[in-house]
Formats: C-alpha cells, sequence, structure tokens
C-alpha cells in the first residue's frame, strides 16, 4: 500500500516547524466518576506524539470519547482524564482546549490536546465545511487511529482530503504493514481462526477468507452451524440453521482449491449455560438433544494446533469456545499457546481475542495485535477502508 508515513517525514526534518495536527484513537473505558480504567489506546498514541515532538513541530491531538451528542457538550464527554494520563505519560503538562475548530496557536515544541472531535457539528457526516476548517489548522495531518479507519468522518477522512499533506502515523502503518504481511502476501499455509456466536455477524468475512486461506477455523456458535452443514448432531446448541446451505458452500469453496474447514471431531457440553454446570467431552456424532456444545473437545483442540504450529501465517478473530468459564476454556487455550509456540506470523484482533490473548499470557508471542475491532474486521470482509483509501490517493499527489 503506497501511503506517506510520518516516521519518513520526521526523518528527513519535514515536520520541523510544521503544526502537526495528530487523529488518535483515545477512547479510552472509564468508571462512573470519570478515571479511566484502562490505557491501552493512550500509551500506543504516545510514540506517534513524541515523534512529532522530537522532530520540532508543533503538536495537536483529538480523538473521540464515547458518544457524544453532537453540538451538546456535556462534562462526562471531555477528554480531561486523558490530557491528565498523556501528561503524566509525556512528562509534561497537556492543556486540553475547547472550541478549537476556528483557531489554535501554539509553537514548535508545544503539544495540546483539543476537546472531544465527535461533539462537532458534522463530524459523523464528514461536513465539508468543518473538514476545510480542521484542514486550515494544520500543515501535515496524521492519522494514527485504526480504530476509526472504516469510518469516513471530517476528523479521519475529511481533513485527510483538505490539508496541505496527509499521513499515516507509526500505529496506523504498523497495523497496514501488519494486515499486508498476513492477507496480502502471507507465508503459507495461511490459516484463519474466525469464531463468534452467529455465522450471518461473520459471513462476509468467511466468504471472503474462504478465497484466501488454506484452512479456516472456525469456531463458537459458528462451528455449530457448520457442524449442522456437516450432518452433525448440535443438540440445543446456539446456531442458525437458515445459513447451513451458506456455511456448506464455504466448505465447498474451500475445497475446490484443496483447502479445509476442519470440523470438530469431538466437543465439550453441558446442559446449561453456566459457569457451574458440569462439562462433558463427547464425541461430534453422539451430541444429545438436550446438550449445549460450549467448546472443542481435546482431539479436536490436537488437531488445530498442530496445524497452527505448521502454519506460515495465522489470522485470529474470535476464541473457539465459552473461554471465559473454566471448564470450557481449554479449545481456546491450545488455540492461544498453539499460536504462541508456532513460527508463523500472527496477527489477531476482537475484543475478545484481545482478552483471550491477555488471559492466557502471550501478548509477547503474537507478531502483531490490532487495536481496531471493528477496522479489523471490515479488512478480514476483504474491504477497503477509508482512510487507507484517502491516504493512498494524497500520496499520489
Amino acid at each position: 500500500m503506497n501511503i506517506l508515513r510520518f516516521s519518513d517525514l520526521c526523518a528527513q526534518g519535514q515536520a520541523r516547524g510544521q503544526r502537526v495536527f495528530i487523529r488518535a484513537d483515545l477512547n479510552v473505558p472509564q468508571d462512573d466518576a470519570g478515571r479511566i480504567t484502562e490505557d491501552t489506546r493512550i500509551r500506543a498514541s504516545i510514540p506517534c506524539i513524541r515523534m512529532a515532538l522530537d522532530a520540532g513541530a508543533a503538536v495537536m491531538v483529538t480523538s473521540h470519547l464515547g458518544r457524544p451528542t453532537e453540538g451538546e457538550f456535556k462534562p462526562e464527554d471531555s477528554l480531561a482524564p486523558v490530557a491528565q494520563r498523556l501528561g503524566e505519560l509525556l512528562g509534561r503538562e497537556v492543556p486540553l482546549r475547547a472550541n478549537w475548530v476556528d483557531g489554535v496557536q501554539l509553537a514548535p515544541g508545544q503539544v495540546v490536546l483539543l476537546e472531544n472531535c465527535r461533539v462537532n457539528k458534522g463530524e459523523k457526516k464528514n461536513d465539508p465545511a468543518l473538514a476545510h476548517k480542521m484542514a486550515a489548522l494544520c500543515d501535515i495531518f496524521v492519522h494514527d487511529a485504526f480504530g476509526t479507519a472504516h469510518r469516513a468522518e471530517a476528523s479521519t477522512y475529511g481533513i485527510a482530503q483538505f490539508a496541505p499533506r496527509a499521513c499515516a502515523g507509526p500505529l496506523l502503518a504498523a497495523e497496514i504493514d501488519a494486515i499486508s504481511q498476513a492477507l496480502a502476501h502471507p507465508k503459507r499455509p495461511l490459516a484463519a481462526i474466525v469464531a463468534g456466536s452467529k455465522v450471518s455477524t461473520k459471513l462476509t468475512i468467511l466468504k471472503s477468507l474462504a478465497d484466501k486461506v488454506d484452512q479456516l477455523i472456525v469456531g463458537g456458535g459458528i462451528a455449530n452451524t457448520f457442524m449442522l452443514a456437516a450432518g452433525l448432531p448440535i443438540g440445543k446448541s446456539l446456531a442458525e440453521a437458515s445459513l447451513v446451505d451458506e456455511a456448506r458452500a464455504v466448505i465447498a469453496a474451500m475445497k475446490a482449491r484443496g483447502a479445509e474447514v476442519p470440523i470438530p471431531t469431538d466437543v465439550v457440553v453441558a446442559k446449561t449455560f453456566a459457569a457451574d454446570a458440569p462439562a462433558t467431552v463427547k464425541a461430534a456424532t453422539d451430541v444429545a438433544d438436550d446438550d449445549l456444545i460450549l467448546d472443542i473437545g481435546p482431539q479436536t483442540a490436537q488437531k488445530l494446533a498442530d496445524q497452527l504450529r505448521a502454519a506460515g501465517t495465522i489470522v485470529w478473530n474470535g476464541p473457539v469456545g465459552v473461554f471465559e468459564f473454566e471448564a470450557f476454556s481449554h479449545g481456546t487455550q491450545a488455540i492461544a499457546q498453539a499460536i504462541a509456540q508456532s513460527s508463523a506470523f500472527s496477527i489477531a484482533g476482537g475484543g475478545d481475542t484481545l482478552a483471550a490473548i491477555a488471559k492466557y499470557g502471550i501478548e509477547k508471542d503474537v507478531g502483531y495485535i490490532s487495536t481496531g475491532g471493528g477496522a479489523f474486521l471490515e479488512v478480514l470482509e476483504g474491504k477497503t477502508l477509508p482512510a487507507f483509501e484517502i491516504l493512498e490517493k494524497r500520496a499520489k499527489g
């Protein structure tokens, strides 16, 4: 993907003395008192801000936080807690500026945080007038918020369209590189794990990956629908019987290419959906009418783990069982540990996937952990994200 990179501009001295506008993703969870409960996204934004300051730029940073109503600022919408945490991480005060659209005064070497960009009227609809005003604030626009890359908004797309220069920050550039390595130029065999409760929410992803991957591992409720498609009993497990034909089409498309969708040969079942429900391992052919499938069995987990350890590239989206319940967590644990042990390049994304990675402590063993949930899924669907599209267009001049 041909895009301008902020790191290159800085290395060439082209950011010195320039007004740099960074669109970051600082949308962090807070408790009822407004205290930040998890600051990964803030910490991930620091390298870009430091890069701009070290390059001698005047630095403006903005982000959305929560879901404010445009034109109606409320105290809970404020980025004030974020400004405080940014200041702690940067070791300097980070002033917070409200009503910034019509102008921001700052000098090279200074950094300010611009109040919640989603409060601005016209932000979500990418209003050209708002985008032009934002673009007028800067000499260089830096998109460093992959989590918003699938949305064409004024602070993500419009400003990139009209700013004198538009480029990708280090976080966005790393996402682009990881996605290209995993999907555009993968080392084979390429294995993808797509799991979740419903086939319907991941159907376009499954169809897109069926044309690309060598192994398409399905898990969770999605696997139940594929088991139905393979003629296996699933009891009262979560599934979408209306999508059995779609599942069969995916299996057929893979088979036609000499690839496969491994169907579970054994499963872990319970009579009720509860953390303390007794867990029973059964052959996939022996599931009773009143059974709930809540995990893959040890035989299936072993087979999938062996395949993943032999893979060249792994894309992971979703746990393969109800890993929050200890008795039904072993399948996801086996998958996670196999990915950690594999020499394959791995990319993982999605909230539940990140929770599983954290639970099993394999953060350092995954090649790249994507920061964007919706954006990551849209890339897997084969879509061109608006942020990538406009940055490519601007790179061509």
